[in-house]
């Protein structure tokens, strides 16, 4: 099991304080937005490897992210939002019977707000820095999902991840029992 760092949770307390969201209805009561799109989002569809796996369907609170409008034409926010006992994703795996299961929490920090307040380096979470997502043009994918630069970091707490807690892909996750949506595409979320 992994040391918190200072001030940080443990991943029993993270767990604890996201446990009722283990019923969607939960979270869509407690503000979290299905993303529109509602894509199912795979590391092949972010130009990565298939091997290493999938995300899933990710549910946003619009004002955790600091996002006040639809794409234009990308995600903006001002969200530097980091507590991972109040994330600002959640991310569900779809079930066979269409039943979603919550497999994963997230906190996502725009790049540019999280710099305006000051911060020369990404956040961390259990001394594990936030990746980094741009989007590189010269590519077919869209490695930052039509968001602006951001900092994220998954932390897979409800379904162990070969790949490690903190990765942002689990190969034991599918989307293949996702309904009226798509794997194909890029999700972005608008505000509410």
């Amino acid at each position: 099991m992994l040391s918190s760092a200072p001030g940080d949770p443990s991943l029993a307390q993270v767990r604890a304080a996201t446990d009722r969201f283990r019923d969607v209805n939960v979270a869509l009561a407690e503000g979290y937005v299905r993303d529109p799109l509602n894509l199912c989002d795979t590391a092949e569809m972010m130009g990565r490897p298939a091997e290493l796996g999938a995300m899933g369907i990710h549910f946003f609170r619009p004002d955790l992210l600091g996002i006040a409008g639809p794409p234009n034409p990308r995600v903006e926010g001002t969200g530097i939002h980091t507590d991972f006992l109040r994330p600002s994703i959640l991310i569900y795996e779809p079930q066979p019977d269409g039943s979603l299961e919550l497999i994963a929490v997230e906190n996502l920090v725009f790049a540019k707000a999280w710099k305006a307040a000051g911060h020369d380096a990404p956040p961390s979470f259990h001394g594990v820095t936030y990746d980094t997502m741009i989007d590189d043009p010269s590519t077919p994918a869209d490695e930052a999902h039509l968001f602006e630069p951001h900092h994220d970091r998954h932390v897979w707490i409800y379904r162990e991840n070969p790949n490690g807690v903190f990765a942002p892909f689990n190969p034991a996750v599918t989307c293949e029992h996702h309904r009226n949506g798509s794997v194909h595409a890029h999700h972005a979320p608008l505000s509410r």
